[in-house]
């Protein structure tokens, strides 16, 4: 499928009518997706229409002197502050083409979310620097959520012990840091070394890869499972679950107590110990950040090889 659409791409011809591969943002006065219905993402700067008349016909992609741009019929997309929409690599400007090409008759700017991300990067409504942006991201190191344990219940100090030290693990010997885990309120005292170290890390990619990075952050509230996921170390749902560990804990107990309760996904880790799975729905706050992970890391994987 990809490598159809890089062909189409490169030659600057129209994309078939073909299912969204990955949802979206806007053209026209903004790029936040904040009307989405049963959707949370990060706070945006701009604020568009939910939806908007469609007024094109086809999406091609071209290639500029800055980079890969896309075309509304004979119009090149613009971000809300009129800057050409010019993306690095050919595979995000096919991902940001689909979703234009997947509009009906309405344009519905909430299912747009990777070109709102894209549309934050060219226009940087914050007017961040790059050193700002590393700053951004390593203050959820100092309150990382897999640093944070619990004293009790014995059950959840277990679950904490067994799901997060493999990961802290992981990280300390991959980046040769210590991070530690505490359960005093202030969290564990984290080397200046080991801040040092990642900041080195951070500013070794460029402000596209960091912006994507930024966001993955965001979502997980933990600078350690955000590396662990941008490593491959960790998958997408692995990464969700272990953010949200002591919040499915607690929706576990309560399913465990009424079945009636829609299940979520750290029953299986309860299942698993009898040799069972659960194969039902999930909560849809655990969709959505999962959704919203996909996004940030496939900004940063398809940015991060481009030059500074």
């Amino acid at each position: 499928m990809w490598r159809s659409c890089f062909r189409l791409g490169a030659g600057g011809g129209s994309f078939p009518r073909r299912p969204c591969l990955l949802p979206a943002a806007p053209l026209g006065p903004g790029s936040q997706a904040e009307s989405a219905p049963g959707l949370s993402l990060p706070r945006r700067a701009y604020a568009p229409p939910a939806e908007r008349k469609k007024f094109y016909q086809n999406v091609s992609i071209t290639q500029g002197e800055d980079g890969y741009e896309i075309n509304l019929d004979h119009r090149k997309l613009k971000t809300p502050n009129a800057k050409l929409f010019t993306v690095p690599s050919e595979a995000l400007a096919v991902a940001v083409a689909t979703e234009w090409d997947s509009q009906q008759d309405t344009i519905k700017f909430y299912t747009m979310h990777l070109t709102t991300l894209c549309n934050t990067s060219l226009d940087n409504p914050s007017q961040r620097n790059k050193d700002q942006l590393i700053q951004a991201s390593m203050k959820f190191l100092d309150t990382d959520t897999i640093c944070y344990r619990v004293e009790e219940p014995e059950t959840l100090v277990e679950l904490q012990k067994n799901e997060w030290d493999p990961v802290i693990d992981w990280a300390e010997k991959r980046y040769n840091v210590k991070i530690g885990s505490s359960t005093n309120i202030m969290g564990p005292d984290i080397p200046s070394k080991t801040k040092e170290t990642f900041i080195s890390h951070l500013a070794s990619y460029n402000m596209w890869a960091l912006q994507g990075m930024e966001f993955v952050i965001t979502q997980l509230k933990s600078m350690v499972l955000s590396l662990g996921l941008i490593d491959r170390h960790l998958t997408v749902e692995k990464a969700v679950l272990l953010s949200r560990l002591e919040e499915e804990y607690q929706a576990s107990q309560s399913i465990l107590e009424s079945p009636m309760i829609v299940p979520i996904p750290l029953l299986n880790i309860f299942l698993s110990r009898n040799g069972a799975m659960w194969n039902g729905p999930t909560t849809m706050n655990y969709m959505n950040c999962g959704l919203e992970l996909q996004l940030g890391r496939f900004l940063f994987t398809f940015a991060q090889k481009v030059p500074q």
